[in-house]
């Protein structure tokens, strides 16, 4: 045998999930005389081995394996395994039992395509994708260790699921594979396979959660490691408490936006410490009958006990949990008898509760102290870092084209949940689909792939979940479609764009950007474009809010929606948040509005906050300077006052130019003369202007041809001086012109 080094055992990157890949560090590999793509065999405890191939990226002291590779070794993360070579050689048939045999085109093609070079044992369970739960290897010819090559025959059978390693006890004799017929074979080599269908051999039990795995789980690494010291150490070492005088922990309450995996990671531990899974749905513990809804609670709570090592999970925790009062009779009975169940729990009982909620301030106060709910942890939006992540688990085994880069769609995705992330990659390999059908359907022989062009398609059917109450949108206009105002676009691109793009320089000099923008000028010269446009440069999120609409008749409820807007602002950070005719929401406090009092008061509460977030900053726009209340402009607040003036003449021929681009001008149209001759108009009265002469271009060839002979001879219309002539007289400033 030959010699191995003792290393502790970590989760797998997110890609090398089901892949029986074990990730050693360089050291490793010279201490072991290993190259990448050879195998090793890991050794956990109690006799428990398993194989998997190398590959380089692991850290020294550490190997990186898989929840399937952990499972098969009987070992969890941060266990000691032994790490030594093993010779393998090509196996000339493999048979392969599933639980439960799906329907697929040519099933052990597939099997053998998932399994390709790839060093397997019997009684090893491996998650094939997309084709069921999980298969295990039955048997092999020859006996040990061997993989997977082009000439093994693959033989697939469907078995029942007995106790066995991963509930951590010995392997025991299936007996089930006999029982049915193959489902098929695939391969061209001799030996076992080609006979007789062995029978199957003993097959791992089915984790009493889920297979959901911390590898399914991307972006929260940090919240893992705190929910595994708070539920791992109390179910599988509760000794070392009493060894320390203390109790274990009791309950964790998971809380954050929905969708950003609290039930996933609850069902993940569960299945990790092979602990026993219960979960608690809120509404469907209540019930119209008196006392009925807490003997629910007690019953649940009773099996736990009788399960235990047990984990508790009760989703959306606030629905039976929350703050009593005096008219609620029901409900507060149901968190009495909540509390009187997290009170008679003992460290001996080995259950751990999980509570998650996305409505934390709801939630009793009795039940968030010590002893009961121990420990709160936010699940937050992810970052970048963390929705790469997570894109990397949900694209795992998805064909992508070599046009697909995910490190810049987690670039573009801000404020994207792992919820949210997973409908944009479902969405972009539906999109593939059906092109992949009306291509098929046309005669071609098309490759099903998923490309950029997918993904693109996805983005723009996909909205961050956090914001879907709210306009959101990812603006696609640009300085380029803004004429004139040139000064305006400076200055926004100092205050939004340099923080984004030159953070490390603003870091070097402690320098803290402007939080606040104030937008003012006469209506229509494109106060409300330059904030889309910004917007649209720096391809952050872009909320825009209209004044009137957060003003409510109940008191309190005005107020409230602007903490709302903020704090849907902070989680999907970077955002700029864009207040529309401000000067509703914001006029001089003292002059005997009192919900107007109340919501200044508000707005400068969430704008003083601003300083702890750079990634998210509110633009603000009015025609009415004069009337805004002084304490939002001054520094820390609205700093920067941005003037959106009436356009000078060059302005006014940049606008131009910019609404009739594309437009079938006559030669005699002289877009300087028509600058010239506009004075005092604004940005939206020029739009107006080129709008209304073409109107009248139409109008003059609709009347003398018709509708059918129009449309043909479309390509033949021009909009000539007159037109524009006719439309100045249609088309003035408020002012009357010039």
């Amino acid at each position: 045998m030959t010699r191995g080094v003792d290393l502790t055992v970590q989760g797998a990157e997110k890609r090398d999930a089901g892949r029986g890949i074990a990730r050693l560090s360089n050291a490793t590999c010279r201490t072991l005389g290993i190259l990448s793509g050879e195998t090793v065999v890991i050794a956990g405890d109690d006799d428990r081995e398993t194989v998997a191939k190398v590959w380089p990226g692991g850290e020294d002291g550490v190997v990186r394996i898989d929840a399937d590779t952990r499972r098969n070794a009987g070992v969890t993360i941060g266990d000691t395994v032994t790490v030594r070579k093993e010779a393998v050689e090509d196996a000339r048939s493999v048979t392969v039992s599933l639980p439960n045999t799906p329907e697929h085109e040519d099933l052990p093609e597939y099997v053998k395509r998932r399994l390709l070079d790839r060093p397997i044992r019997v009684d090893e369970r491996i998650h094939l994708g997309g084709i069921g739960d999980y298969a295990v290897v039955s048997a092999t010819d020859p006996d040990g260790t061997v993989r997977i090559s082009d000439d093994t025959r693959v033989t697939v059978v469907p078995g029942q699921v007995a106790e066995g390693r991963s509930t951590g006890g010995s392997s025991t004799p299936a007996g089930s594979g006999s029982a049915a017929g193959t489902a098929g074979e695939s391969g061209s080599g001799s030996g076992s396979g080609s006979g007789a269908v062995p029978p199957a051999a003993s097959t791992p039990a089915e984790p009493a959660a889920s297979d959901v795995t911390y590898e399914d789980i991307g972006g929260l690494d940090e919240e893992l490691d705190l929910i595994r010291e708070m539920i791992e150490l109390p179910l599988a070492e509760p000794e070392l408490f009493r060894r320390l005088g203390v109790e274990p922990p009791k309950g964790v309450l998971l809380h954050g936006p929905p969708g950003t995996g609290k039930t996933l990671i609850a069902k993940a531990v569960a299945n990790e410490v092979d602990a026993h899974f219960i979960t608690i749905s809120g509404p469907e513990i209540v019930s119209k009958y008196k006392g009925e809804s807490e003997e629910r609670i007690r019953e649940k709570f009773e099996e736990a006990r009788d399960n235990a090592p047990t984990i508790l999970f009760i989703d959306e925790i606030d629905s039976i949990g929350g703050a009593r009062d005096e008219d609620a009779d029901m409900e507060n009975r149901v968190v009495a008898q909540l509390l009187t169940e997290l009170d008679g729990l003992r460290g001996r009982d080995e259950i751990v509760v999980i509570g998650a909620t996305n409505r934390v301030d709801t939630i009793d106060p009795a039940l968030r102290r010590g002893g009961r709910f121990d420990r709160e942890i936010e699940i937050g939006v992810p970052n970048e870092g963390g929705r790469r992540e997570i894109l990397d688990v949900h694209t795992r085994g998805m064909p992508l084209a070599d046009d697909v880069d995910l490190d810049a769609l987690a670039e573009r995705t801000h404020g994207f949940v792992g919820a949210d992330v997973r409908s944009l990659t479902t969405e972009a390999a539906m999109s593939a689909l059906r092109r992949y059908r009306d291509e098929r359907d046309g005669g071609d022989a098309p490759e099903l792939v998923v490309t950029r062009a997918d993904f693109e398609s996805a983005m723009a059917a996909v909205d961050p979940s956090a914001m879907r109450e709210y306009v959101v949108e990812t603006p696609l206009t640009t300085f380029e479609d803004v004429g004139g105002l040139a000064e305006a676009k400076a200055t926004l691109r100092e205050t939004v764009l340099w923080p984004l793009s030159y953070e490390r320089l603003f870091a070097a000099t402690n320098t803290a950007p402007p939080s606040g923008i104030l937008l003012y000028g006469p209506p229509g010269t494109g106060k409300t474009l330059l904030a889309r446009a910004i917007a649209g440069e720096s391809e952050v999120n872009f909320i825009h809010v209209a004044g009137p609409e957060l003003i409510d008749k109940y008191v309190g409820e005005s107020e409230r929606a602007i903490r709302e807007v903020f704090e849907r602002a902070r989680q999907t950070a970077p955002t700029i948040v864009f207040f529309d005719e401000i000067d509703a929401l914001a006029g001089r406090r003292g002059e005997g509005h009192e919900v107007t009092e109340r919501v200044v008061s508000q707005l400068l509460t969430e704008l003083d906050g601003l300083a702890a977030n750079p990634n998210l900053v509110v633009l603000a726009a009015t025609n009415r300077y004069e009337v805004l209340d002084p304490a939002l402009l001054r520094p820390g607040r609205l700093e920067a006052h941005v003037e959106v003036p009436l356009p000078d003449e060059a302005a006014r021929r940049a606008i131009l130019a910019v609404h009739t681009d594309g437009k079938p001008l006559a030669d005699d149209v002289d877009l300087d003369e028509l600058a010239a001759d506009t004075v005092g108009y604004s940005g939206a009265e020029l739009e107006a202007l080129v709008r209304q002469a073409s109107l009248l271009a139409i109008r003059e060839l609709a009347a003398e041809l018709g509708p059918e002979e129009a449309n043909e001879r479309a390509d033949e219309i021009d909009i000539d001086r007159g037109h524009f002539e006719d439309a100045r007289a249609k088309v003035e400033p408020p002012s009357g012109g010039h």
